[in-house]
């Protein structure tokens, strides 16, 4: 079993729901990405998104935008970013890290490249936002058979074909995007989050993360009765923006314990 299987396996057999949490490498400075992503995981995360630095983060909100940006100030490239994985794993061999990013940097290294570079380092998986399942299925084949999880997007707007082939070639979990817009963008409907979940678990049995959209412990409590993880990205820059860099890693820590806390009350 991969990593994210065996996370997800554990929290199932916890009653437990997963906790997911995005950063993007580099931000607010390469030397903060580690630590980071260790304080994360003290405060409660069961799985790291990392997010890959692009110019044109199509699917992201203002926050994450001006991560981006900072991070590519630092010049921050894939393998920077797969060299701030293996630097987390030296301490930590077991919390899943999904690296998040867009297709482009991934053509620009060679997909194989990329997968390569991905496995020896020691992550776990990728989302790239601007892969549709039904045209990468050699792509999904490849990151499997190098032990990595592909991991796609569904959204409110997902047919019911495009659900059937993330349920053919996804792995490791799902990805629901909650409302129709960016990350860190308006609020969200749990009675119809909760429709659209049970009507994507017809036809993906893997466990099922939700996202955009979840600022707070009583959204993110909501959302847990009805799914297997949230997902928490935007919220978290915000408190690293809001916070002198010396302080960021405890502000980090405390601020995911809280939400920690209440999806385990």
């Amino acid at each position: 079993m991969s990593r994210i299987e065996n996370t997800f396996a554990a929290l199932k057999a916890q009653n437990k729901t997963g906790l997911v949490t995005f950063i993007t490498a580099g931000d607010p400075g390469p030397e903060m990405t580690v630590p980071l992503m260790h304080a994360l995981v003290a405060g409660g995360a069961n799985v790291l998104e990392l997010g890959v630095p692009f110019s044109d983060p199509m699917a992201e909100g203002p926050v994450i935008q001006r991560a981006c940006e900072r991070a590519l100030k630092f010049n921050i490239g894939m393998k920077d970013v797969f060299n701030f994985v293996r630097e987390f794993r030296k301490q930590d061999e077991t919390t899943p890290v999904v690296l998040m990013g867009y297709a482009n940097p991934i053509e620009r290294m060679g997909a194989s490249n990329f997968i390569q570079g991905a496995r020896d380092a020691g992550a776990d998986g990728a989302i790239v936002v601007d892969y549709p399942p039904e045209e990468c299925a050699a792509f999904a084949d490849e990151m499997k058979a190098n032990g990595l999880d592909l991991i796609f997007l569904l959204a409110p707007t997902s047919t019911e074909e495009r659900v059937k082939q993330v349920a053919r070639h996804g792995s490791g979990f799902s990805y629901y995007v909650s409302l129709k817009g960016v990350t860190g963008a308006g609020g969200i409907d749990t009675e119809d989050v909760a429709r659209r979940v049970a009507a994507i678990r017809e036809h993906v049995k893997l466990p099922i993360g939700v996202g955009f959209g979840i600022r707070d412990a009583q959204t993110a409590k909501a959302v847990a009765s009805v799914a297997d993880a949230v997902v928490i990205g935007s919220r978290i820059i915000q408190e690293l923006e809001n916070t002198p860099k010396e302080s960021a890693a405890q502000a980090v820590q405390d601020f995911v314990a809280g939400i920690r806390s209440a999806l385990d009350a």
